[in-house]
């Protein structure tokens, strides 16, 4: 029987596996392995998501932890190397951009083992980001480039990749949002938080490059401050961040202010349950911008690019840099009623999943359930 090991790592990797796994479970005779590699290793940042996501336990469990960008990496890639030479996969699939993603993509280059990179393509354009390298390194390796956007197929092209290794299949992790929200909307997180529907704000940070620069990290509280005298601020702490905030001394001047609320880090339904009924969405992560364009929630990305353009040309994302005055002003604008109108983009319509798992069992060449329509 032809294998799949689906290779995950970090928070929103989960999001954007349990779609594929469920849809080739459900359409494919394929046999599937999740691993692990334990690069968020916090119960918080990892465990959870699994049981809010309906999936089964990893097959695989690396327990790698933390460390540098090449210690981490270098970890990865001895065990990776250990359970491949074992398992012998047909076809390795790596999602995203961190540190998991790119030790998946060397090692099978080097053995020679086929490697499809789900979300290929996106492009911030900034080699400063770790993310950034691990895209296009990532890409350069894979066999199958499966892009969430149209934008990225245009950046593999003018990276002088084959056409057809290039596939469209839309955004996965949408499907992980659109089959959860029902649920998520029936919890009590807003109640517990003695918040309004569409009157308080998200913040998210947890980018090594705003939370590790003492001067970018004081004028991105200052403007969490500066919304939260107007409305609630509701900010789930990432423990890099916190540890950050804690060095730096920022903690009493945070708790001067009541309506800051500083949260420990969400589950997956928690966590969308508190952001689809928010009035404003500010936060440095990639992810967020795409679940704020998909629900319809105005975003405010707190960096100076964005590897998703597609959330700005038509979705609900603005992105406004770190200098405090221009956030404010943003903020100020959103609050007031001015908001930025915006649309789904194409194919983010919660069967990127099934689209997945029928270009999986083509090129594999194994029976399929039932086909993709």
């Amino acid at each position: 029987m032809k294998k799949v090991i689906h290779i995950v790592g970090a928070r929103p990797n989960f999001m954007k596996v349990a779609p594929i796994h469920k849809a080739i479970a459900a359409r494919t005779s394929l046999q599937q392995l999740v691993m692990h590699t334990g690069q968020h290793y916090d119960a918080k940042m990892s465990d959870v998501f699994f049981a809010d996501l309906g999936m089964a336990a990893p097959d695989i469990h690396l327990g790698i932890g933390s460390g540098s960008h090449a210690e981490q990496t270098a970890k990865m890639m001895v065990e990776m190397e250990k359970i491949f030479l074992k398992e012998k996969p047909d076809l390795v699939s790596v999602v995203g951009d961190v540190n998991s993603t790119i030790a998946a993509a060397l090692v099978t280059s080097k053995m020679g083992i086929p490697l499809s990179h789900v979300e290929a393509g996106l492009r911030s354009f900034e080699r400063l980001m770790p993310e950034e390298i691990n895209r296009v390194v990532t890409d350069r390796l894979s066999d199958m480039l499966l892009t969430p956007s149209r934008d990225a197929d245009a950046n593999l092209l003018k990276e002088g990749i084959d056409p057809k290794r290039i596939h469209l299949v839309g955004n996965v992790m949408i499907d992980s949002l659109l089959a959860s929200k029902e649920k998520a909307d029936q919890l009590p997180t807003l109640k517990q938080l003695g918040l309004t529907p569409r009157a308080y704000v998200v913040a998210t940070l947890h980018r090594p490059s705003n939370v590790d620069n003492p001067k970018l990290l004081a004028g991105l509280l200052s403007t969490l401050i500066h919304v939260a005298r107007k409305v609630p601020v509701v900010f789930p702490v990432h423990p890099r961040t916190r540890k950050m905030i804690s060095e730096q001394g920022h903690g009493p001047e945070l708790e001067k202010t009541p309506a800051l609320k500083l949260v420990d880090p969400m589950g997956y339904l928690e966590f969308l349950s508190l952001t689809s009924q928010a009035q404003l969405v500010m936060t440095d992560s990639g992810g967020l911008q795409e679940e704020t364009t998909a629900l319809g929630v105005p975003c405010l990305t707190l960096r100076e690019e964005t590897e998703r353009p597609v959330t700005v040309e038509v979705g609900t994302n603005e992105v406004v840099g770190t200098d405090p005055a221009r956030i404010r002003e943003a903020a100020d604008r959103v609050l007031s009623g001015d908001v930025k109108k915006g649309r789904v983009p194409e194919l983010w319509d919660g069967r990127t999943g099934e689209r997945i798992a029928d270009l999986y069992a083509r090129v594999l060449g194994v029976e399929q359930k039932r086909a993709f329509g």
